[in-house]
């Protein structure tokens, strides 16, 4: 009997991802035979942990891919010998696929942005196209997400960041796709975001830190989405606070199965169901 294909989520800290029941699902959905794990990387290795991890040794056969997450997805796209479009705006990888050198070397993608907007539209229901945006923070989150934003062809995009020059930078990089979706696309420091956003997505470390929500509630119109990429304890304040300022608060377990589903597809060529899976999951954290 064949032995299953291996992946793994790479990270530090990485024992409190969800990835492993998430894709565990997607196997037995599909009927793909994959094991998938949690690779604990150390900060300063996190280059030989994965080549080791797709290598294999005397107990384990080569992998086939893994996902990463914090703080690596900018070390994962120098790893890749070749990117998708989205990867490379994002300058970030947060999915690898081993593909051997006769395919053309690693493979690296950033799902991050799909699942986003695929949650966004699909499961929470709101149509992205002619929408006011506003995507706080400029790291490795929003340059994942921001792309595929663009794509959904909102009215306009604000990327706001406590350091405006790296907004600018993360808006500089996305200019062309921009003006080619018709969006109007700016940086600005967290104090001029403005106000009237029909949709605000969190992508700062203000939820992860237990900080408060670094801009006031006039950036909501009544009635908003307001969305965190943190799920779980992490993201109940920004949920208070989108509620106690009249918006629709989401936190970013959506996003999560999606953007597997996308990875998945990446390595196995087949599109989970997400919507039974992301209810298991929600049932299982008790949110």
């Amino acid at each position: 009997m064949t032995a299953p294909d291996r992946y793994a989520v790479v990270g530090n800290p990485v024992e409190h991802s969800r990835s492993p029941f998430i894709h565990a699902e997607f196997a037995r959905q599909t009927g793909q035979a994959i094991d998938y794990g949690r690779l604990l990387s150390p900060l300063d290795g996190f280059a030989a942990t994965v080549r080791a991890f797709a290598a294999g040794d005397a107990q384990h056969a080569a992998a086939r891919g893994c996902n990463v997450t914090v703080p690596f997805k900018f070390e994962a796209f120098e790893l890749a010998a070749r990117r998708s479009a989205r990867a490379e705006l994002a300058q970030a990888v947060n999915t690898l696929r081993f593909d051997s050198e006769a395919e053309g070397g690693w493979f690296g993608d950033n799902t991050d942005g799909a699942g986003l907007v695929r949650d966004i539209t699909e499961r929470a229901g709101v149509d992205l196209a002619g929408r006011r945006v506003l995507l706080l923070g400029a790291g490795g989150a929003s340059a994942g997400v921001l792309g595929p934003l663009l794509l959904a062809r909102p009215k306009r995009v604000v990327v706001a960041n406590r350091t405006d020059s790296k907004a600018a930078d993360l808006v500089e990089r996305h200019f062309n796709l921009a003006a080619e979706c018709g969006v109007a696309l700016r940086a600005t420091s967290l104090t001029g975001c403005g106000t009237g956003f029909d949709v605000i997505i969190n992508g700062t470390a203000a939820s992860l830190a237990g900080a408060s929500v670094p801009v006031p509630g006039s950036v909501l119109v009544p009635g908003a989405l307001a969305v965190d990429m943190m799920y779980g304890p992490a993201a109940h304040g920004f949920l208070q606070w989108a509620a106690d300022h009249g918006a629709r608060g989401r936190d970013g377990l959506g996003m999560l199965v999606e953007q597997a589903a996308e990875s998945f597809f990446a390595w196995r060529g087949v599109r989970p169901d997400t919507r039974p899976v992301l209810a298991l999951l929600r049932e299982r954290i008790g949110g």
